[in-house]
């Protein structure tokens, strides 16, 4: 059992070294004429990295106090000539996809279908109607990706950001039990941050990249339980839904600049609704996930979950780039997540 500790709480230092150059500080622009006070500020407000500046338009960085249009101009020029902002062929990009990593869920089955688990550099999200496992879920990932797992994934820390009010530290305890890890070492591990209006969520983003930049390659997964709650308060009726819509944009667009940028994980859980004119239509099914195409688009990999006889949950593939449409069940148990016994 000891031994089973060690492992969440040691980073294997071999797989650390490929992480420590997964990406370039922004420190690095100082030898390209860029002052100390300019790149203060870019890190005041979550950009990092060199290739955080490449993700981030002209017109946003001008919108940072105290930096002109000239001084983004040079900033930009020398983040250029740091970045490879060209074309690459397919072989040297399957070449850098080799770092992607997965998290498993705790159930084999479910794995099977996720193609080894949820995979790092993309937003995996899981939708359904209350009681289908989503939080469980949630909370299987907090532990599972502290747990070294296959082809040399070391595993890492976990950020939580709770919108719901749903998170439950004697839960984790619980999972760990099942893993034989140690209590107290699985909690620390856990970074947990309560949102609690939209603008907040997007707040705490800032906050997420500074700490995935700080501490290069120890962080693996970003949680968010769940992405549509706050909006769905926040912004009321058809007059609000342009606006609600374009927030929504733009923290999923974060959320994957972030998940790209420091090669994490990134996990989200979205709610349902009752679609009123489906009954029109002859569909089996008149519920569907909340936040539109926006949403939609935006997530890589799509899992709806519906519930099953007693603790069995049926989790299905409904969009994703290269797994096909499949379904498994899996059970919810004591310990988690955890495949459905015959």
């Amino acid at each position: 059992m000891k031994a089973a500790e060690d492992q969440v709480v040691e980073e294997d230092t071999s797989f650390q070294d490929e992480e420590e150059v997964f990406f370039q500080d922004i420190d690095l622009l100082q030898k390209h004429g860029i002052n100390v006070a300019d790149i203060k500020k870019m890190k005041l407000v979550g950009i990092c990295t060199v290739k955080g500046i490449q993700m981030t338009t002209r017109k946003a960085l001008c919108n940072i106090k105290g930096l002109s249009e000239a001084k983004v101009e040079k900033i930009k020029e020398a983040a250029g000539k740091m970045l490879n902002v060209g074309f690459q062929t397919a072989f040297e990009y399957s070449t850098k996809r080799k770092q992607v990593f997965n998290i498993t869920t705790g159930s084999q089955e479910f794995d099977k279908l996720l193609g080894g688990g949820i995979e790092s550099m993309a937003i995996t999200e899981a939708f359904g109607e209350f009681r289908t496992g989503k939080t469980q879920l949630s909370h299987t990932f907090c532990v599972t990706a502290q747990l070294p797992g296959e082809d040399g994934y070391s595993g890492g820390k976990v950020i939580f950001i709770d919108t719901e009010n749903t998170f439950r530290p004697d839960r984790l305890r619980d999972i760990a039990d099942r893993f034989n890890v140690d209590h107290g070492a699985v909690l620390d591990n856990v970074l947990y941050a309560r949102a609690y209006t939209s603008e907040h969520q997007m707040e705490l983003l800032d906050f997420v990249a500074a700490k995935f930049h700080e501490e290069g390659g120890v962080f693996k997964l970003l949680i968010i339980d769940s992405i549509m709650a706050l909006f769905r308060v926040d912004f009321s009726g058809r007059g609000e839904l342009a606006e609600r819509q374009q927030k929504l944009a733009q923290m999923l667009s974060r959320l994957q600049k972030i998940s790209e940028e420091y090669n994490v994980a990134v996990f989200i859980t979205n709610q349902m609704t009752a679609d009123p004119g489906a009954g029109m239509s002859f569909q089996a099914d008149p519920k569907k996930p909340i936040g539109g195409h926006i949403l939609a688009h935006a997530s890589t990999t799509r899992i709806s979950l519906r519930k099953g006889r007693a603790e069995m949950r049926i989790a299905k593939i409904f969009d994703s780039p290269d797994m096909p449409e499949n379904e498994a069940t899996f059970a919810i148990s004591a310990g988690g997540v955890t495949d459905a016994k015959e």
